[in-house]
């Protein structure tokens, strides 16, 4: 009895053995799998800034005279033509000014040719005479005067563009200084958005003589504008609280759809040279930190964390953590484990790149 006991033993403890023997190693997984390695290519990225749109003009239409507001000619959010009669202030008041002044010119004027015949025959002397002159002088300086605060009552637009919001309705009292409403030119739109100081290197060490960039706008519906624009300025300073500096693009709106205050995106295209790409999918996450499943010469898998540089439509440029020999498994990555050993087929990473959408799991 103690001898079968015994054997019975010696024979649980070689099966345990065995058992752990076999989990260290690790299984071999089923089936075939596909693995890439990564390729160095050059490329372009399209990096996207926020951006405030401006009309090349927006002012404010104030007053200039104080009066009742007699007559609007537009309406809002209509296209306005230079000199175009906007509102007129009920100009009754500064007419009896201009007229008053007119009279008074000419009865100054009367009195400065009398004063120049009898200076003439010697009748009264130069000084009498320069005394009338001045008197005359200054009527006109008061005519003068009188009509361009008749002419204030008629407002105009200053240049072509678009009403805003009315600020005042018909017939109320207007005050001098009193804000109406606003005009915006359209007809081209200067788009500014903020870049890092390292970015404002890089695009002032590589622009090559009077060349400038050239770049697109993404509107606020996610649309793409019909026209791109050019970066024809940049702001002097650096901004101390954000190190940002601001570039401000320019485009043309014949078609009048960017509006002063918009907001969308500027996007610029840059060229990303000998970069190490992988495909998108063959990546997974553990605590925020990217990895990739690599296949060692026993055919093994074991898992690496990498570090991306740049993000592109379904790659990663990989900085950091890969070679370009490396074998990195592109499917299959929830059916296996570090530490598998699996079968695979080689898929050239060219073919790869031009069919990632078929390896999406």
């Amino acid at each position: 009895m103690k001898k079968s006991l015994m054997v019975i033993s010696l024979f649980a403890l070689l099966f345990q053995t065995s058992c752990k023997t076999e989990k260290e190693e690790g299984h071999e997984a089923e089936g075939k799998f596909l693995v890439t390695s990564p390729i160095r290519k050059d490329t372009t990225i399209l990096q996207d800034y926020v951006s405030q749109i401006h009309a090349i003009s927006h002012i404010e239409i104030r007053a200039q005279e104080r009066g009742f507001l007699q007559d609007i000619y537009i309406d809002e959010g209509q296209s306005v033509k230079k000199g175009q009669l906007l509102f007129k202030i009920m100009p009754k008041l500064y007419q009896a000014e201009y007229e008053s002044a007119e009279a008074e010119a000419d009865f100054a004027e009367i009195e400065f040719q009398n004063a120049s015949r009898l200076a003439d025959s010697n009748i009264i002397s130069s000084n009498r005479l320069a005394l009338a002159k001045a008197k005359f002088n200054k009527a006109k300086a008061e005519l003068s005067m009188a009509q361009v605060h008749l002419s204030f009552t008629d407002i105009r637009a200053p240049f072509d563009g678009i009403i805003d919001r009315f600020h005042v309705r018909l017939g109320s009292l207007i005050d001098e200084g009193d804000l109406m409403t606003n005009l915006s030119d359209n007809s081209k739109m200067w788009v500014y958005f903020n870049v890092s100081e390292s970015e404002y290197l890089d695009y002032r060490t590589k622009l090559k003589g009077d060349s400038v960039m050239i770049v697109s706008l993404q509107l606020a519906n996610g649309a793409l504008f019909d026209y791109q624009g050019r970066v024809e300025t940049i702001e002097a300073d650096f901004n101390n609280e954000t190190g940002n500096i601001a570039f401000r693009a320019t485009f043309p709106n014949p078609k009048g759809l960017l509006r002063h205050g918009e907001t969308g995106s500027v996007l610029v295209t840059k060229p990303l040279v000998n970069a190490l790409l992988i495909p998108q999918v063959s990546t997974f996450e553990i605590l925020e930190q990217k990895y990739v499943y690599v296949i060692d010469k026993e055919d093994v898998v074991q898992a690496r964390k990498i570090k991306i540089g740049t993000e592109l439509p379904h790659l990663y440029a990989v900085v950091d953590g890969l070679e370009e020999g490396d074998l990195i498994l592109l499917d299959g990555l929830r059916k296996v484990k570090a530490g598998d050993k699996i079968e695979y087929d080689f898929k050239d990473p060219k073919t790869v790149i031009s069919n990632l959408d078929l390896y999406a799991e």
